[in-house]
């Protein structure tokens, strides 16, 4: 049986499982997914279900601090926090399905494991009793941890209308691809569904799913825009590895010997400690701004395009920092630290690979931000 979890508990369970997961990165990274044995750990501790309601046999916890506990399981691991936490927020969205769907989803109070790749690249055509979904969908995050896997695609009876599915993973293929230089262990490949049907129930219409909330009585979330807390979520892991490389790079500094002198410290450098001053304010002043972002989300009655993009160009903003950070302590750092065993190079591969998500196209963040501070309006595209 899954124990009970509270607030204070799951950040206590994420720091514990930190450890664990730099333990097993080197392991995730030649896997390219989550290690099984680590998967285990994870299941058993019972974090999967932290946000998902209490009478679906989940935890009810606020969604802060999902996003607080990502940031420390990412002290170890970035890639397979990302992994671990995607599976979370899947977990959620799998409520805001209709409640005939929530006895196979939910069995026997079991959390479901779920990739879901939000990408409308897909169709689904209306038949009787459900749909038949068609389709290829890349970055399908966790599929080989998952149980099930939601993918979207257009809705082809209705205009300009897009619709989930959720399949049971044995009804989907699997292509091997993910093979990249960071993020590795999120084993993100991609997922090819070919004419399957799929009940009515297993199906939600692109906007319940990211805009109408669940009608599950308990749920506290309420109507919580979907991608505003994608983006908060997905900006956890580079935050929470910036703090990982000013750690490392702190007790690196004191017992570093500068190689060509006649054996001094780093840790005697003004310039080395002055370094280590400026990361660690731009660290603070980083966390802050992201925390600020959290709350204000979380705390409005209803968010407003404004709200959207400010908390999307808060999520790229903490990616950009993370990354100069990560980048400054490098520069610093000697050559030694791009040994294929150092941690620092693996945190700073997976938040440049990380940056690469399209929520975080910091052009594109600011783009929609400004427009919107002038007025005008979202266009039906631009899903902020």
């Amino acid at each position: 049986m899954v124990r009970s979890v509270d607030d204070a508990d799951f950040l206590t369970t994420c720091r514990a499982l930190a450890p664990a997961f730099a333990a097993a990165a080197e392991e995730g990274e030649r896997l390219r997914r989550v290690p099984e044995p680590l998967m285990d750990e994870v299941r058993a501790s019972g974090i999967l279900g932290a946000v998902v309601p209490k009478s679906l046999g989940g935890h009810g916890l606020s969604f802060d601090t999902v996003f607080e506990g990502t940031r420390e399981l990412a002290r170890g691991c970035p890639s397979m926090a990302w992994a671990v936490s995607f599976l979370v927020i899947h977990a959620w969205m799998l409520t805001r399905f209709p409640a005939e769907s929530h006895d196979a989803l939910f069995r026997s109070g079991k959390v479901p494991t779920a990739a879901a790749p939000l990408s409308p690249t897909g169709q689904l055509r209306q038949v009787e009793g459900g749909y038949v979904v068609s389709g290829r969908w890349d970055w399908a995050t966790s599929i080989n941890n998952s149980d099930w896997c939601m993918v979207h695609g257009f809705d082809t009876g209705v205009e300009f209308g897009t619709r989930f599915a959720v399949l049971p993973v044995e009804q989907i293929t699997v292509e091997d691809t993910w093979y990249m230089s960071g993020m590795r262990a999120t084993g993100s490949n991609v997922v090819v569904v070919d004419d399957v049907f799929v009940p009515a129930a297993f199906t939600c219409s692109g906007n319940d799913l990211r805009e109408a909330g669940s009608a599950v009585p308990d749920d506290r979330h309420g109507r919580l825009p979907l991608l505003a807390a994608l983006a908060l979520l997905a900006s956890s892991p580079a935050v929470g590895a910036a703090e990982a490389a000013v750690d490392l790079h702190r007790a690196r500094m004191s017992e570093r010997v500068l190689a060509y002198t006649l054996g001094e410290k780093a840790a005697d450098q003004p310039v080395a400690q002055a370094r280590l001053a400026a990361v660690s304010s731009d660290l603070a002043t980083t966390v802050a701004g992201w925390r600020a972002a959290i709350a204000e989300l979380l705390t409005a009655q209803r968010p407003d395009d404004l709200l959207r993009v400010r908390t999307r160009l808060a999520a790229a903003a903490a990616v950009r920092s993370s990354r100069l950070i990560i980048g400054a302590i490098g520069e610093g750092a000697g050559a030694s630290v791009y040994a294929s065993s150092h941690p620092l190079q693996r945190l700073q591969r997976d938040v440049e690979t990380l940056k690469g998500h399209v929520v975080f196209d910091w052009d594109r963040a600011t783009e929609l931000a400004g427009r919107v501070m002038l007025g005008r309006p979202l266009l039906p595209t631009d899903l902020a």
